[in-house]
């Protein structure tokens, strides 16, 4: 789960505009430190499956969200997958 100061950094970091909070770019940021700390809780705990089919939800979505981003806007796209440090 994140912290409302992690939410506000992360806002900070990948936001169009001053009243931004959920454009594409900010949900696919989200989404990313989500999956890494479910990804460190599972590490910790190998049998909650529950939790790691919550992560495969997230990887989804976020699958999803980077394709939309991909065919709207090939340059924000490539900017937010240099910056998360995800593979194309």
């Amino acid at each position: 789960m994140l912290t409302k100061r992690q939410k506000q950094n992360i806002i900070k970091d990948f936001q169009a505009h001053d009243a931004d909070t959920g454009s594409v770019e900010v949900q696919i940021a989200m989404t990313t430190k989500q999956i890494s700390e479910l990804t460190s809780h599972l590490k910790k705990n190998p049998k909650d499956n529950h939790s790691r089919r919550g992560l495969l939800k997230m990887v989804g979505k976020r699958k999803r969200l980077l394709g939309y981003l991909e065919k709207t806007d090939e340059k924000n796209y490539a900017k937010v997958i240099k910056k998360l440090g995800l593979k194309k």
